[in-house]
């Protein structure tokens, strides 16, 4: 029997960056809920999920089927993954090594993925959703430390010094960057100086910088059968 094929989309670079090119808005369709995969847009009308609140395919009627315990851990799965931008096997890999760790692995998963540079940016407020953090990272644009790094999953640490190269100003990924600074709201644990739009890591995220950790019980689940 051949094997199913896939429609999800993935583009492979010369940068160390692989990401899912599957239509932003059908991906929020798909999980039943807005993602925010495009930033201040999709708090707008111009939202796809506004006018289309349902799955891609479907066509807005019919009844769904209650999901199977399976099928809830799988939507929550894969929410998280978009989410977040990331590909099954870099997700996977997160999820197994939060389990092998000591604690609450529902923390550890979380407190990984936030720390990957990409969403560091998008939690700065130096980017409108992190697709466009990952672009950033991956064109040079971002130092840590006086280091140049373009891997857009580098884990900051404590104690990191985020900086923006000179000529990031330059780049239209930075388009009303003030205006944005000004209402964008930055965890506890990072420090932004919007003067220099330089960034300091104060400490690692915390349970209360993680949001409802709950439904990430259904991931680990997933995982460990």
């Amino acid at each position: 029997m051949p094997a199913e094929k896939t429609k999800t989309r993935i583009i492979l670079l010369n940068t160390p960056m692989a990401r899912n090119l599957d239509p932003k808005c059908k991906q929020c369709r798909r999980a039943g809920e807005k993602l925010f995969l495009k930033g201040e847009r999709c708090a707008t009308q111009k939202c796809a999920f506004v006018r289309r609140p349902y799955a891609p395919g479907t066509k807005g009627g019919g009844r769904r089927r209650a999901p199977s315990e399976y099928g809830r851990q799988l939507a929550e799965k894969q929410k998280i993954k978009r989410i977040y931008g990331l590909l099954e096997r870099q997700f996977k890999n997160y999820v197994l090594h939060s389990i092998q760790k000591q604690g609450d692995s529902r923390q550890n998963l979380m407190g990984e993925i936030e720390r990957r540079l990409d969403n560091v940016i998008f939690r700065l407020g130096l980017a409108k959703s992190r697709e466009s953090a990952r672009q950033i990272v991956s064109h040079g644009l971002v130092k840590i430390n006086d280091r140049r790094v373009n891997i857009p999953s580098y884990r900051v640490r404590p104690k990191d010094l985020i900086k923006l190269k000179p000529k990031a100003s330059q780049s239209p990924l930075f388009a009303n960057l003030s205006k944005i600074l000004k209402k964008h709201p930055v965890p506890g644990w990072l420090k932004l100086d919007t003067d220099k739009l330089q960034a300091t890591v104060l400490r690692q995220p915390q349970k209360e910088d993680l949001g409802d950790l709950a439904k990430l019980g259904t991931i680990i689940e997933f995982y460990s059968r």
